[in-house]
């Protein structure tokens, strides 16, 4: 393995003493003169036809600046980007109809807040309410209410992958088990609700600040919404206090903020409040998962056939992806010489789900390590041992979808059962103890080469200037993993500069260079940091071409980048500063700037990703077997990203992950009747605290990945997945119980002792 000097170390966040002393400013913070806020009129059914809206009342109020319907708007609708822009089915303001309890219906804008919220109240709607569906099983009936009307089935996904001879391998299987699951929804719960801020110029463009994670997928839909030129409006990220997939669309407020400024010429900003975004905002899919699998006597696997049923919601969404995802998740981890998916996206009346931390994995993974917990014990294997049989290893081919190149999954299985004395801890288990095992593998990108984009899928500029100082520009979105602070420590690895020579500017559409798709998918630090690598090669072999004029040097002689200098490796007396060094080549071109444009787009790298993070996660517990309450006593981790960068931020994303699994695992879902979301406040939807986190060990895998800079891959979302299904194998090894449909709750914990 290379080693390196800033890359590899604990170098403090770029944000760290702005979020700690407060300075850092979120989009909610900002103020313009004259700014107007704005408050969104939501549906009270959750289906129902529009007869008519009388905003009369409201736009008359004094301090009320503007009222708008859908039908005021352009009408054109958005939605899953450009990977299926025949599935885009949602308009900004609702139109004609509305599908979901907090579906957007009417806009306004006021002098403050109270006087939004008194203008909502005189809005008056005249409703036909509809017949409405609430789960897939009663959406997919021949007799049940049509959501959207193109599509009388509520199905609006349908999507297959198949490969090898299915039926042949399950003749073969000498063991053969078909199990259901059922995952329930859960929130993102980002600290910082959603806000977004318009304002107009004198030419009538937009500039818009928004809690997002894709600024530029942002201006596309909203000019496309708008009927505008895309550089005709500006989308500035400021700093966002979490997303985990659940700002990576254009939202209703976004272009209602845009929308008004345009039409009163005056700054307007949205933010939502808790309930709002519990009750109407994004959600991860609930799915019925029916997964069948077969094995030889000795645990080898030999087919798998997959169906997941996707609850979307009331609108698409991001839903089209995941379905696919989830299908690509379930041929994973382990060799399957025959596989088939069949997953369906369905329509109900509830909000719409849509991309969060994992997208799909999570869902997918849980049902295939609950499988192979269950196949182990009914084979007489023990749960490691029938993983490292069937592990994935580099060169492993997922046909028509992708080759395995870097990866430590077996490393990591033994490493996480050296680590938490698995087999002492299992023979030795006291009553109400347990001890269980979860996996996982992720993406380093995501589904690249589904898009038709004339920009590269990543860009930074580099400027370098005769002070020894670099600026990076870079559209890539910090939203608190990071990423900032990594492509920094990438760059001064590569120019041989301290952390202190490099100034960051990124997630400005107007600024920075016009590609980037967005944080998720684990994509920035493999795609960003290899458009940063680019730009930056190139102003090295404008260095290196100076230098070697400078002092003679022929072919050779090497030269480097290193400890602020640009110099000859054998003879660092021929060499100057960075500062010089760049001076020098400006002199040689008449003053001209030193800029370099670097972009990253892995074409022919597989269908969904170049590269695939692994990992592995024991989980131990304690139950009270009289209350049923779980304790997580600790977690033991070992992960393969490549390349850690930070490893203090790839540490701060596996507490995080681990932080969302327990949720997931023991005690978040939806609340839900007939539609309408009761758990609205964090009071009421129980989410772990920090005080609930249980003490956590990890081990960094040694790998190097080829196609990731400096070797580096993904390490934040694949860590979402193990958390639940070792929680969960734990508890049964503790109580007898085995959840099917999560989350493990107490109630669900008893019972099931009770049928043991």
């Amino acid at each position: 393995m290379k080693r390196f000097n800033i890359v590899g170390t604990d170098v403090p966040r770029t944000d760290a003493e702005a979020k700690a002393r407060g300075t850092a400013i979120y989009t909610d913070d900002m103020k313009l003169p004259g700014m107007l806020y704005g408050k969104i009129l939501r549906s009270p059914l959750p289906h129902a036809l529009i007869r008519n809206i009388d905003i009369s009342r409201a736009a008359s109020l004094p301090g009320v600046k503007c009222v708008i319907t859908g039908e005021d708007t352009p009408k054109i609708k958005y939605g899953n980007w450009r990977l299926f822009p025949e599935t885009q089915d949602e308009y900004p303001l609702a139109v004609e109809k509305v599908r979901f309890i907090g579906d957007e219906v009417a806009a306004v804008a006021a002098i403050d807040n109270d006087t939004a919220e008194e203008a909502l109240e005189l809005i008056k709607v005249e409703y036909e309410e509809l017949p409405g569906v609430f789960d897939v099983d009663s959406s997919i009936l021949p007799a049940a209410p049509v959501i959207h009307d193109y599509c009388p089935s509520n199905i609006s996904v349908n999507r297959k992958i198949k490969y090898g001879d299915i039926e042949k391998g399950f003749a073969e299987a000498d063991y053969v088990r078909e199990d259901t699951f059922t995952m329930q929804s859960v929130s993102h719960a980002y600290l910082e609700p959603c806000s977004a801020l318009a304002q107009v110029d004198l030419d009538g463009r937009i500039t818009l600040w928004t809690s997002t994670q894709v600024p530029y997928i942002i201006q596309c839909l909203l000019a496309s919404t708008l009927n505008m030129r895309e550089n005709d409006i500006r989308v500035i990220k400021p700093f966002v206090g979490g997303g985990f997939g659940g700002k990576m669309e254009l939202r209703a407020w976004e272009f209602c903020a845009a929308f008004i400024a345009k039409k009163t010429g005056r700054p307007v900003k949205f933010t939502l409040s808790r309930e709002e975004e519990f009750l109407t905002g994004r959600r991860r899919h609930p799915m019925k998962i029916r997964s069948r699998v077969g094995f030889k006597k000795d645990g080898t696997l030999v087919a798998k056939d997959l169906r997941i049923q996707l609850d979307g919601g009331a609108y698409n969404a991001m839903g089209p992806t995941a379905t696919f995802l989830c299908g690509n998740f379930g041929a994973m981890l382990y060799r399957y010489p025959n596989y088939r998916f069949h997953g369906e996206h369905i329509y109900t009346n509830k909000p719409p789900a849509s991309a969060m931390r994992g997208f799909g994995a999570p869902q997918s993974l849980y049902a295939t390590e609950i499988q192979m917990n269950l196949a182990a014990e009914e084979l007489g294997i023990d749960p490691i041992d029938i993983r490292l049989k069937n592990a994935q290893v580099s060169g492993d081919k997922i046909p028509d979808v992708a080759t395995i190149s870097s990866c430590g999954f077996i490393e990591s299985i033994k490493a996480v059962a050296d680590m938490s004395g698995w087999k002492e801890k299992r023979k030795n288990l006291k009553p109400g103890q347990g001890i269980g095992i979860g996996c996982y593998s992720f993406i380093s990108g995501g589904v690249f080469n589904w898009f038709n984009t004339q920009y590269p899928f990543s860009a930074a500029e580099v400027r370098a200037f005769s002070d020894g100082t670099v600026h990076l520009l870079t559209m890539a979105s910090d939203i608190g993993q990071g990423s900032d602070t990594v492509l920094k420590q990438i760059l001064a690895e590569e120019l041989g500069l301290n952390m202190g020579d490099i100034r960051i500017t990124s997630a400005d559409t107007s600024m920075t260079p016009q590609a980037d798709l967005g944080s998720w998918g684990s994509r920035v630090t493999l795609m960003a940091g290899n458009a940063v690598i680019d730009a930056a090669k190139k102003i090295k072999e404008r260095l290196f071409g100076a230098l070697s004029a400078r002092f003679n040097l022929n072919v050779i002689h090497e030269i480097e980048c290193k400890n602020g200098r640009v110099q000859a490796v054998t003879r660092p007396d021929y060499g100057l500063t960075f500062g010089e060094a760049v001076a020098l080549v400006q002199k040689a071109n008449r003053g001209e700037p030193l800029v370099a444009r670097g972009s990253y787009t892995p074409r022919g790298k597989g269908l969904v990703t170049p590269a695939f993070g692994f990992g592995a996660q024991v989980a131990e517990v304690e139950v009270d077997r009289q209350t049923g309450l779980v304790e997580v006593k600790q977690m033991w981790t070992a992960h393969d990203c490549g390349t850690v960068i930070n490893p203090r931020s790839v540490e701060g994303q596996l507490a995080g992950s681990i932080q969302m699994g327990l949720g997931y695992a023991l005690s978040e879902q939806f609340v839900m009747d007939g539609g309408k979301t009761l758990n609205t406040s964090f009071v009421d939807y129980k989410m772990p605290t920090a005080a609930d986190m249980p003490p956590s060990q990890v081990v960094h895998v040694d790998t190097y990945e080829p196609e990731g800079p400096m070797g580096a891959k993904e390490a934040g979302e694949g860590l979402a997945s193990p958390t639940a299904p070792a929680i969960s194998d734990a508890v049964y090894h503790a109580t007898g119980y085995r959840c099917m449909d999560l989350p493990v709750t107490p109630e669900k914990i008893l019972e099931g002792m009770k049928k043991d």
